[in-house]
């Protein structure tokens, strides 16, 4: 991997939007590669493609510079990945056993790791714990994550779906309660593009701006109004 790449990826990492934007475009090709794969099961080509945009930041968020992995070869899974997320939940794709063992062991690996050096572990500590590729790791992760965060809290007020929507049990109680389901597809295209890689996807602010193409302060804007209008729809 180049010099000017890994640059990229650390300043991607830092937050620095343009150097995101540019591995996006650049990796444009790769990204719609692994979009093919998933053609005719009832989403839109480039919805797809937005998806894999997603896994691709969320690749770029977890690789590991120093470990001397290809990051397109990071990538793809996680790429792969964020696309068999979305329609697991759809019903689309099944998660196979193997792929749930591997997310148990490393969820396992992580907790314990987190233990004894007491920060989040690098992926290379992951793998060197696990025996897993980053390749596998990554992979499992995001097929197998959850399909909503609405315990992350957002904004300068530290309020999360959870709060903003009413306690109704466990998370995945909610991800499926009907009237939220219904309310959030009432919401306005931006708005609802917003809200989904907020809480159904796990994304950041910044994340966020970089795939829809807008600033921090837009989507944090566009997020609040978003909320507004679902407390509305849901009183």
């Amino acid at each position: 991997m180049s010099d000017t790449r890994i640059e990229l990826i650390r300043r991607a990492q830092q937050g620095e939007r343009e150097a995101s934007q540019r591995l996006v475009e650049e990796n444009a090709g790769l990204i719609w590669s692994v979009a093919r794969r998933y053609f005719g099961r009832g989403v839109e080509p480039d919805d797809l493609y937005q998806l894999g945009c997603v896994g691709f930041l969320k690749a770029i968020e977890g690789f590991d510079t120093g470990y001397g992995t290809q990051f397109s070869t990071y990538a793809v899974p996680k790429i792969s990945g964020e696309i068999r997320r979305f329609l697991r939940d759809d019903g689309a794709v099944k998660v196979s056993r193997g792929i749930k063992e591997q997310a148990a062991k490393i969820r396992q690996a992580r907790v314990v790791l987190e233990q004894r050096i007491g920060r989040e572990p690098k992926m290379s500590e992951l793998a060197a714990e696990t025996g897993l590729s980053p390749e596998e790791i990554a992979f499992a992760e995001t097929a197998t994550g959850p399909a909503d965060s609405i315990h992350r809290e957002s904004g300068e007020d530290g309020f999360t779906l959870e709060l903003v929507l009413g306690d109704y049990g466990a998370e995945e109680r909610l991800v499926e309660h009907v009237a939220l389901r219904a309310a959030v597809e009432k919401l306005p295209e931006r708005e609802k593009q917003v809200i989904a890689l907020r809480y159904f996807h796990g994304l950041t602010q910044q994340a966020a701006a970089r795939i829809l193409h807008v600033s921090q302060v837009q989507i944090s804007r566009i997020e609040r109004r978003a909320i507004e209008q679902l407390r509305e729809m849901l009183e």
